[in-house]
């Protein structure tokens, strides 16, 4: 079997799906320690700031890692197709 062309909106699509949940991960990890570092302040002011970054990292980082996973996945499956179209694409064996 041989792997000759992919659907390269498809991949776009599951690989922004992916990368969302990662950004979610990564916006969660980086909320906890903006808040943490906010709260050990002395002044009041970096705590609510370090609360708004935490809170809008949750946000930004899903939405930022799912558009750069789509934008990079569309293009490696174009060239993916162009490339597999010059040399055959890739061979699996199944059983």
């Amino acid at each position: 079997m041989v792997i000759k062309r992919v659907g390269a909106l498809s991949c776009a699509k599951v690989s922004a799906t992916l990368y969302a949940l990662i950004g979610l991960i990564v916006g969660g990890i980086f909320s906890m320690i903006a808040m943490v570092g906010g709260f050990a302040s002395d002044e009041s002011a970096a705590a609510g700031f370090g609360a708004v970054i935490g809170v809008a990292a949750i946000v930004i980082f899903p939405i930022l890692y799912g558009c750069m996973g789509f934008v990079a996945t569309l293009i490696a499956a174009w060239l993916y197709n162009l490339v597999a179209g010059i040399v055959g694409g890739i061979e699996i064996e199944v059983q």
